[in-house]
């Protein structure tokens, strides 16, 4: 009696003969990508949740007439109510965090699926990438906003801020050293070798904007 055997297509990218064409082979991340994953959308998550409830006890102590604090207020720079009361914060028409909470959510469950040993193929990679590359830019829109048109620091939102900067590139990172974004081969050597470079570098920056931004604040 005669016996099939099945190619596992899972891990194996398989090629056409009539076409061609490559179809998208799947991959898992690394057990350092996959914690990074976690640690950083557990972060971003504490950081809305922690907003949220704020926002819900300014909006609450508004209603009663009185006024309410949030703890992380400790100056006239960091002022999370000033970030919180703005009407940046509510970009979409509802506040920011709510968005937090479902993106932050699934960086979560991205990771903790990696830590399975789940794989994924090229256009989940390339989905995932699309959406930290719309986090990376509604933050540093938000961080110009912050430091330049409500005058204020959320320590909340930064640990938000430092989280969506690290996922995004080492996603990104990933992406190019497997082939899903086309990059040149020194491109990829760089990513393989130096990845920590550019979120250390972009977190410099935005470090740098903020000191000088309340220079005289913070030596006075």
């Amino acid at each position: 009696m005669s016996k099939t055997t099945v190619k596992d297509v899972s891990t194996v990218a398989e090629s056409s003969p009539d076409s061609g064409t490559r179809t998208p082979r799947t991959e898992g991340g690394s057990r350092a990508l996959a914690l990074l994953l976690v640690i950083t959308g557990a972060a971003g998550l504490l950081a809305a949740w922690v907003i949220t409830i704020d926002k819900q006890k300014i909006l609450e102590a508004k209603v009663a007439g009185t006024t309410f604090t949030p703890g992380c207020s400790l100056n006239p720079v960091v002022s999370c109510g000033n970030i919180m009361e703005s009407d940046q914060a509510s970009a979409f028409g509802f506040p920011n965090p709510m968005l937090g909470l479902v993106a932050y959510g699934i960086v979560i469950c991205v990771g903790m699926s990696l830590l399975a040993r789940a794989t994924f193929p090229r256009w989940y990679w390339l989905t995932f990438n699309a959406g930290c590359l719309f986090g990376i830019a509604f933050v540093s829109w938000l961080q110009f906003q912050s430091l330049y048109r409500i005058n204020s620091l959320c320590l909340w939102c930064c640990l938000a801020w430092v989280a969506t900067i690290l996922m995004f590139w080492y996603v990104t990172s990933f992406n190019v050293r497997k082939g899903f974004l086309p990059a040149p081969g020194w491109l990829r050597g760089f990513f393989g070798e130096f990845t920590w470079v550019l979120p250390v570098l972009h977190i410099g920056i935005i470090g740098m904007m903020i000191l000088t931004r309340w220079w005289d604040f913070w030596t006075s």
